[in-house]
């Protein structure tokens, strides 16, 4: 492994502005900063570390805390407020959907595109091309403009594009968790075949199972800030504690991985509750959870449906509390606050993550989505199974979810 870093950032810091309304962005803008009301956010604050050749770095840290902020400013797509990021040979990124996408060219238009701007020659690229349109396994719609793609088709063109493309550094946003399971597995495997060629990668991840598989050392981030750089196990150990007394989260402040315009639906609050109404964010197996979902309409949504989702430490899909299996269905304008009494929790003992959505009708993009805004954790206290029953000590690759039932004998 090569002594010069492949990327150095020193005292990096990155601040927003935040507009109360668009027109006061507007007339800033027009005025030179003199007038438009406004207040400063800091997604960054001197942020210093290296990264070495071959190395694989995990990114964690909870919703806002800097991670796809970092990630922009290290692959040069936005500017730093203070400090410096220097990296040295191609970076190739794969960060929020579409991202370099030209939504009118088709597939093919946007891998040549790509290809241009990573300083590849059309002939260069026509080589790739058979290999790319493979990988991603998108058939006829490599001729189709990618507007019209599902946000997985996006995904397979990117990464395809991506890894193809020779890059020294691989930068990779959370993007994989939209792809489908064996899309997933087809990635990493790629990736370790990057890695084992010395590729430096970092990876964002809300899954603390990928980041420990994967990683050879994690940066945690907290509030903007480097909280610890190291194993990927001690990090993935802190960041599991950030989590621990976290009962509810405003919505309202910058979330990472956040899709949706937020044109007429948008999240306030998610919280956390047990039976007896106090927060709380640990639960025994066999318990009911009280989820509190606070959000916001700024006009009439008669077919708006809305719900909170429950995912494991490998960000898949265990449930989606979805407004719509409760036949409820639109919302007037103004704010809304639901309660959801769940069923007994019969997952496995772990750490799951709730997340919450807001569409304006079945069947079309969220108008605001957030992933894994909460943890809690479920334990074994003896309360579901029989006295053979040791959930605690079950592997979760073999099974998740307890379904109870009862034992007959025939014969």
């Amino acid at each position: 492994m090569s002594s010069e870093p492949v990327i150095s950032v020193r005292g990096l810091s990155k601040t927003y502005r935040v507009y109360d309304h668009p027109l006061h962005g507007l007339l800033s803008r027009l005025s030179g900063d003199r007038i438009g009301r406004r207040k400063e956010y800091r997604a960054l604050e001197d942020l210093s570390f290296d990264v070495g050749h071959g190395e694989t770095v995990g990114i964690i840290g909870r919703n806002g805390s800097g991670k796809s902020t970092l990630l922009q400013l290290i692959c040069g797509i936005r500017k730093a407020t203070v400090g410096s990021v220097r990296t040295h040979g191609r970076v190739s990124a794969l960060l929020e959907l579409g991202s370099g996408f030209h939504p009118e060219f088709t597939g093919r238009e946007n891998v040549f595109l790509q290809g241009a701007i990573a300083g590849f020659s059309r002939p260069e690229m026509e080589s790739r091309f058979d290999h790319i349109v493979a990988f991603a396994d998108i058939g006829e719609f490599i001729d189709q403009p990618v507007r019209l793609y599902s946000s997985g088709m996006f995904v397979r063109l990117a990464f395809a594009v991506s890894v193809e493309v020779a890059p020294d550094i691989l930068v990779i946003d959370e993007a994989l968790s939209v792809g489908d399971i064996d899309f997933q597995a087809k990635c990493l495997t790629r990736m370790r075949e990057l890695m084992a060629n010395g590729v430096t990668t970092l990876f964002v991840s809300h899954s603390m199972q990928a980041v420990n598989a994967y990683c050879t050392r994690a940066l945690l981030l907290e509030d903007g800030r480097l909280r610890f750089d190291g194993s990927p196990e001690q990090a993935v150990d802190l960041h599991r504690g950030q989590f621990a007394m976290a009962t509810r989260i405003d919505l309202r402040k910058p979330q990472s991985g956040r899709r949706g315009l937020r044109h007429c639906i948008e999240l306030l609050e998610l919280a956390v509750k047990n039976m007896s109404g106090e927060p709380c964010s640990n639960f025994a197996m066999g318990e009911q959870m009280h989820i509190r979902l606070h959000l916001r309409c700024s006009e009439p949504v008669p077919e708006a449906r809305f719900g909170v989702l429950l995912t494991n430490s490998a960000d898949s899909l265990i449930h989606d509390f979805a407004s719509g299996f409760a036949d409820i269905v639109g919302l007037d304008e103004g704010s809304h606050a639901f309660e959801i009494i769940t069923g007994p929790l019969m997952v496995y003992p772990g750490t799951y993550y709730l997340g919450a959505w807001g569409q304006r009708a079945l069947g079309i993009p969220s108008d605001d989505y957030v992933r894994a805004a909460l943890s809690i954790t479920i334990v074994d206290r003896g309360q579901v199974g029989g006295r053979e029953a040791k959930f605690d000590i079950i592997s979760k690759a073999n099974s998740e979810v307890y379904l109870p039932c009862r034992w007959r004998k025939l014969a």
